[in-house]
C-alpha cells in the first residue's frame, strides 16, 4: 500500500492523432476520501470534472505535457516520459515514491519510482493523476474545437476515428497533428505535404 507522501501518475493521450500527450503527478492529502476515484476512462466527463476539482483543491499535484512536434520529435512513448518527469518534477514536494501507471517509469526522477500496470484501478494516488491528465486533455481539445469546428474533436478528442480521419482527409492536417503517426502521414503522402 502507498504511503501519503508517495505521488501517483498517468497520462492520457498516447493514442491521440492529434495534440499534446499530457501527464499529472499527484500527492493526496492524509485521509483522503478516495471514494470515487477511479480510471478517468471508466467515469462519464460529469464525475470526472467534479473529482478534478476536488484533486485540484485539496491535493499537491502538477499537469505537464509534451507537445506534438516533442512526440514527432521523440517518439511517443519518450515524449510521454518526458510528460511524466515534468510533472513530477513540478510537484512542489519531493515525493517519497512514486507510483506509475503501466509498466515502464520515466528515468531521472527526483526519488524511486515503480509501475504499476492497470495502477489507475489499484491506487488512489494514480486514479487521481488518471483524471487530471484526462481533464486537461480534454480542456485541450475542446480548445482545438473552438479554433478549427470542422474537425470535430469536441467529439473524439482526437482519437483517430472514422470522423476524424474523414475530417483530416477533407481538411489536411493541422499543426498540432502528429505527423509522425501513420494516419496523419499517409494523409500528408496523399494532399502532396510531405516533407
Amino acid at each position: 500500500m502507498a504511503a501519503v507522501a508517495d505521488a501517483g501518475v498517468d497520462e492520457a493521450g498516447r493514442g491521440c492523432l492529434v495534440g499534446s500527450v499530457f501527464a499529472a503527478a499527484v500527492v493526496l492529502p492524509e485521509g483522503f476520501d478516495g471514494v470515487g476515484l477511479a480510471d478517468s476512462k471508466t467515469l462519464s466527463e460529469k464525475r470526472r470534472d467534479a473529482l478534478a476539482l476536488r484533486i485540484r483543491a485539496e491535493a499537491r499535484w502538477c499537469v505537464a505535457s509534451a507537445s506534438a512536434a516533442e512526440i514527432d520529435e521523440l517518439n511517443i512513448l519518450q515524449a510521454t516520459m518526458l510528460a511524466m518527469r515534468r510533472a513530477v518534477c513540478g510537484l512542489v514536494v519531493v515525493p517519497d515514491k512514486v507510483w506509475v501507471d503501466g509498466n515502464r517509469v520515466p528515468s531521472d526522477l527526483p526519488c524511486v519510482a515503480e509501475a504499476v500496470v492497470k495502477g489507475d484501478g489499484k491506487l488512489a494516488q494514480i486514479a487521481a493523476a488518471s483524471i487530471l491528465a484526462k481533464t486537461a486533455r480534454d480542456a485541450e481539445m475542446y480548445a482545438l474545437a473552438k479554433r478549427f469546428p470542422q474537425y470535430g474533436f469536441e467529439r473524439h478528442k482526437g482519437y483517430g476515428t472514422k470522423a476524424h480521419l474523414a475530417a483530416l482527409h477533407e481538411f489536411g492536417a493541422l499543426p498540432e497533428h502528429r505527423r509522425s503517426f501513420a494516419p496523419v502521414r499517409a494523409c500528408l503522402v496523399q494532399m502532396g505535404e510531405n516533407e
